[in-house]
């Protein structure tokens, strides 16, 4: 069975970091692009970044989180991580890592094979 676990969201004060991890089972995420994606209440869903698969390498931010947000990749433990630092409120919301062939960054609509259930961050004093 094909599943995508995130975990490391919680709370954060401004300016704060958090770690988000990205975990498959039932595939190897090294063949596969991984996105992360966020959706604040009321708002859609958007882009973050992208890691595309190891034969590829290549990587992309949004430009809203270029500087403070990395993406990586531990082949070993199958895992996607999000390094998320200098967080500000405008980060808040549900966080989201898909996998896919491709990164397909050029296309901001382009949907994802498989998802994961969503992580919550909340930046707030």
């Amino acid at each position: 069975q094909v599943q995508l676990v995130e975990s490391g969201g919680g709370l954060v004060q401004p300016g704060g970091s958090l770690r988000l991890s990205c975990t498959a089972s039932g595939f190897t995420l090294d063949y596969y692009a991984i996105g992360w994606f966020r959706q604040a209440p009321g708002k859609e869903r958007e882009r973050v970044s992208c890691i595309a698969s190891s034969a590829i390498s290549s990587f992309y931010y949004a430009e809203h989180v270029k500087g403070r947000f990395t993406i990586s990749r531990d082949k070993a433990k199958n895992t996607v991580y999000l390094q998320m630092d200098s967080l500000n409120p405008e980060d808040t919301a549900v966080y989201y890592c898909a996998a896919d062939r491709l990164c397909a960054w050029q296309d901001p609509h382009y949907e994802y094979d498989y998802w994961g259930q969503g992580n919550q961050v909340t930046v707030s004093s």
